[in-house]
C-alpha cells in the first residue's frame, strides 16, 4: 500500500516535495513512525553548500575505511594516549600513501567508555585532522562504543560538522530525532561528472546503534539497524526513482556501510573458503558480534531493515561493517544475493591479538557503471596488501 507521502509524490511531483513540508503522517501499515516526515527528509540535494563528488577522468573513484579507531582509551595513564598517536600515524601513513577520493570512518570512532565526559568530543578534533590536513572529504558511521555514558552518535556527529569542513556526515532524517531510531543514518550522491543530473553512485549509512544511553542513569541502547529506517528507505528510493529514473535503467550503483553487521554473516562464517574469501577469520562470531544477537530475544530484530535495504536498493555492491576486529573476509549472502565485507581494524585502541595488526580496507570503483563491480582489498600501516577481490556478480 503507497503511504500518504508516496501519494503526494505521485499527485504533485518529487520536486515540490523540497519546498513544500508534508503533512503529519500517522503510523500505517509500514510502520512509518508517528513524527512528521519533512521535505527535506527526502531532498535529493543534501549538500547545497559542499563540492560534488565526483569520479576521476579515468572512470575511477577510490574508497578507504578506517573502521574502529577507539580514540580516547585510558586517558589517565601514558598508554591510553600513546595509542591515539599511533592511530593518527597510521591515519597519515595510509592517506598520504593510498591518496584516496573519499574516506570512511566506519564506527567505533570513540572508546566512549573510557573517556572523560568533559572532553570526549575534542577526540573528534583529533580523528579528523588528517583528513582536514589533506581536505579529504569522508563520512562516519558510529557504533557500539560510540553510545556511552560519556558520549553520543549524535555528540559525535555535531562536533564532526563544527571541526570538519569536508564531512558528509549528516544527521538522520527528522522522523528519527529524538526518537531512539539512530541519529547517523543518510546517504551520500557520487557523480559521473558534477554537472549531471543525477548521481551515478549513492553511498548508503545507517546507524546500528548499540552501547549504553548518555549520563548516570545510562540503560543498553538496542544493538540493530532500527525498523522504521526500513519505511525510509523505500520512500527515499522511491523519491530517487521518480526525480532521476529506476536504478536498474539509469545504471545508479550503491553502497552501504553500517559498523555492526547484519546477524545473517553469522550463517557464512561457517563456511568460509580461504581461496574463494581470503582474509583473515580470527573472531568467532556469536552473542554481540553481530546486529540483534546480544540478547536472546531480540534475534533477527535488524530483518525490516536487511530486507528493505536488498530489496529496494539496486545494483548494491555490497555491505561494509566493521565491529568485529579479527575478520576482515568478505562473502556472498546467498539468500540476498550480495556481498558482505568486514573492514579492517585501523586504530590502535581497542583489543586485537598478535598477528592481526592494523590497516584499511580499499574499495576501488574502476568504472560509474554498476555492472563493473568494484575491487577491494586490505592494506596494512606497512603497505603489505592481501583478500584482494572484485566484488561482482562472478564473485562466489
Amino acid at each position: 500500500m503507497l503511504s500518504v507521502l508516496q501519494l503526494l509524490m505521485a499527485s504533485f511531483g518529487v520536486a515540490s516535495l523540497w519546498i513544500c513540508r508534508a503533512a503529519p503522517v500517522a503510523q500505517n501499515r509500514v510502520g512509518f513512525p508517528r513524527a512528521a516526515a519533512q521535505s527535506d527528509d527526502f531532498n535529493l540535494n543534501p549538500y547545497p553548500g559542499k563540492p560534488r563528488l565526483t569520479f576521476n577522468e579515468d572512470g575511477t573513484f577510490k574508497i578507504t575505511v578506517f573502521s574502529d579507531l577507539h580514540y580516547g582509551e585510558n586517558p589517565w595513564d601514558v598508554w591510553g594516549p600513546q595509542q591515539d598517536v599511533n592511530s593518527t600515524t597510521l591515519m597519515n601513513t595510509v592517506l598520504t600513501s593510498e591518496k584516496p577520493d573519499y574516506v570512511v570512518l566506519n564506527g567505533d570512532l570513540i572508546t566512549g567508555e573510557n573517556t572523560f565526559r568533559e572532553n570526549s568530543t575534542k577526540l573528534i578534533d583529533e580523528i579528523v585532522a588528517p583528513l582536514n590536513k589533506l581536505k579529504l572529504p569522508f563520512s562516519s558511521t558510529h557504533g557500539n562504543h560510540d553510545n556511552e555514558p560519556n558520549i553520543t552518535h549524535a555528540e559525535e556527529i555535531k562536533r564532526e560538522l563544527q571541526v570538519a569542513p569536508l564531512s558528509y556526515t549528516r544527521f538522520a532524517p527528522s522522523w528519527a530525532n529524538g526518537q531512539g531510531y539512530g541519529p547517523g543514518t543518510y546517504w551520500v550522491p557520487v557523480y559521473t561528472k558534477a554537472t549531471d543530473h543525477s548521481p551515478s553512485l549513492v553511498l548508503w549509512f545507517f546507524d546500528s546503534r548499540g552501547g549504553f544511553s548518555e549520563g548516570v542513569n545510562s540503560t543498553r541502547v538496542p544493538d540493530w539497524v532500527d525498523e522504521n529506517v526500513a519505511t525510509w528507505i523505500n520512500l527515499t528510493v522511491a523519491t530517487m526513482d521518480a526525480a532521476w529514473g529506476p536504478a536498474e535503467k539509469v545504471n545508479r550503483g550503491s553502497l552501504a556501510f553500517v559498523h555492526i553487521p547484519p546477524h545473517v554473516v553469522q550463517d557464512l562464517q561457517p563456511n568460509l573458503n580461504s581461496t574463494q574469501d581470503p582474509g583473515l577469520n580470527a573472531d568467532e562470531l556469536g552473542s554481540g558480534s553481530t546486529q540483534a544477537t546480544t540478547l536472546p530475544q531480540d534475534a533477527d530484530k535488524d530483518d525490516p531493515f536487511w530486507n528493505a535495504l536488498n530489496a529496494q536498493v539496486k545494483n548494491l555492491h555490497g555491505v561494509i561493517s566493521g565491529h568485529d576486529h579479527g575478520n576482515e573476509w568478505c562473502k556472498r549472502e546467498i539468500t540476498k544475493n550480495v556481498i558482505f565485507c568486514f573492514d579492517k581494524h585501523s586504530g590502535y585502541g581497542g583489543y586485537s591479538s598478535t598477528g592481526w595488526g592494523h590497516g584499511v580496507r580499499n574499495i576501488v570503483f574502476r568504472s560509474p557503471d554498476p555492472n563493473v563491480g568494484p575491487e577491494t582489498w586490505i592494506r596494512m600501516e606497512d603497505g603489505e596488501t592481501h583478500a584482494r577481490i572484485i566484488m561482482d556478480s562472478s564473485y562466489n
